[in-house]
């Protein structure tokens, strides 16, 4: 499959006059095409419920989100290198009201899909025609055991759901000695965000080298290599981070010494000052009670045309808890256009008719070495009949030469455009 820059440029130009012509021709204040209620109020699913509204205001739309704001983990590495606080990486859900939305902060407990209702924790019971789900990652805590334990967690974070435990990891790299070890431990792919333990690495290593000069970064990553822009983090710590990074691949862990911050690993134990796990993970949970994990006991298997389970019809699931096709990264960006591609399949099978045969996503990911200098990977994904997936498209997409600060420029204004794209 092939798609030229302008032939790319043409079909947003499509999609935009379809989604116009659809939201134009609906009248009334909601609900008369349908209910869908969305479970998730991140990257996907907040984009889902806005650009249903949007795009056809004829539909009931509810968001169910546990979180009084969206926190973003895109951008938030940038609070353990101390160039953000968690306040520049926080957004409020308030702009979706415009748009007509029910917005819920309530957690979402169980999903009967015979009867398409939701409960939530209050007991309020949620009717939907069709029903989203956005849940993000939950951990495979199990394959690290001592994880599990009351306030082990507070003692060696995760920070890969951004949020109290971004700005514990912060508070405790500002509390570690000079000539201290921070050690990041990186679960085996597939991963939520794959470059953003390296990024990770980076921006405490930038910190460090300003602020505790004798202190060193231990990447331990459980797979055989970089999994993505490999040559461009080798720069990085081969050059501005030279003497301070170390990098070991194949480290798998197998459990932790909470009280003393000792990685266990196949091969020997490592003792950090500060221990940053990053545990395997899955689908979030409510996917797994709703009987849509399909893969591995971890992922959702869906019809890329729509999003909808392949274990359930009338359910569309999102983002990072989706079996990703072929080369998919599982990120914030990918996210926000399945919700977009579930949102323009919804509006079709609720109003009788078949969703786009040929639909086309894009991705960018930007990672920043230090406080300005930034890198990119992008991609762009087509439906391929024949493999009924979306495949990478021949020819599009690209990788940074080397790191700059124009791409720094272009990350933030990436980072404040996605962000009201979904919740402005």
């Amino acid at each position: 499959m092939t798609l030229s820059r302008r032939e790319f440029v043409q079909w947003l130009s499509a999609s935009a006059a379809l989604a116009g012509t659809a939201g134009c021709a609906t009248t009334g204040t909601g609900g008369g095409a349908g209910r869908v209620v969305v479970v998730g109020g991140g990257y996907g699913g907040a984009t889902a419920a806005k650009y249903l509204r949007k795009w056809s205001p004829d539909i009931e739309v509810t968001l169910v989100e546990r979180e009084a704001q969206f926190v973003s983990c895109p951008i938030s590495n940038l609070v353990l290198g101390g160039s953000k606080t968690i306040k520049d990486v926080t957004v409020s859900y308030d702009g979706l009201a415009k748009y007509g939305i029910r917005l819920v902060r309530e957690n979402a407990v169980a999903v009967d899909p015979d009867k398409r209702t939701v409960r939530l924790a209050n007991g309020e019971v949620l009717s939907y025609d069709r029903l989203i789900l956005s849940p993000g990652i939950d951990f495979t805590l199990n394959e690290v055991p001592s994880l599990q334990a009351q306030g082990a967690l507070e003692i060696v974070p995760h920070a890969w759901k951004a949020g109290p435990q971004t700005v514990l990891l912060r508070k405790q790299l500002e509390s570690m000695r000079d000539g201290g070890l921070y050690a990041v431990c990186i679960p085996k792919a597939p991963y939520r965000c794959p470059p953003g333990p390296y990024e990770r690495a980076c921006q405490v290593a930038y910190y460090l080298k300003g602020a505790k000069p004798k202190s060193k970064v231990l990447i331990l990553d459980a797979n055989e290599d970089v999994v993505s822009k490999k040559g461009l983090f080798m720069a990085a710590w081969n050059g501005p981070y030279k003497g301070i990074v170390e990098y070991r691949p194949n480290s798998e862990l197998t459990d932790v010494d909470v009280k003393t911050r000792t990685a266990k690993l196949q091969f020997g134990d490592v003792r950090a000052d500060v221990l940053n796990v990053i545990p395997p993970h899955r689908a979030g949970d409510i996917a797994a009670q709703a009987g849509l994990v399909t893969a591995n006991n971890r992922w959702c298997g869906v019809n890329w045309l729509s999003m909808e389970s392949t274990a359930r019809p009338g359910i569309h699931v999102l983002g990072d808890a989706t079996l990703s096709a072929s080369a998919m990264p599982k990120s914030g960006h990918m996210a926000n256009q399945h919700g977009k591609l579930a949102a323009a399949a919804i509006i079709e099978l609720l109003h009788g008719r078949q969703p786009d045969p040929q639909p086309v996503i894009a991705n960018t990911c930007y990672s920043f070495i230090d406080d300005r200098n930034v890198v990119h990977v992008a991609s762009v994904h087509g439906f391929d009949p024949a493999q009924k997936t979306l495949v990478v498209v021949k020819g599009s997409g690209g990788l940074s030469t080397e790191a700059n600060s124009m791409e720094g420029d272009y990350a933030m204004a990436w980072a404040r455009n996605i962000w009201a794209d979904m919740l402005a």
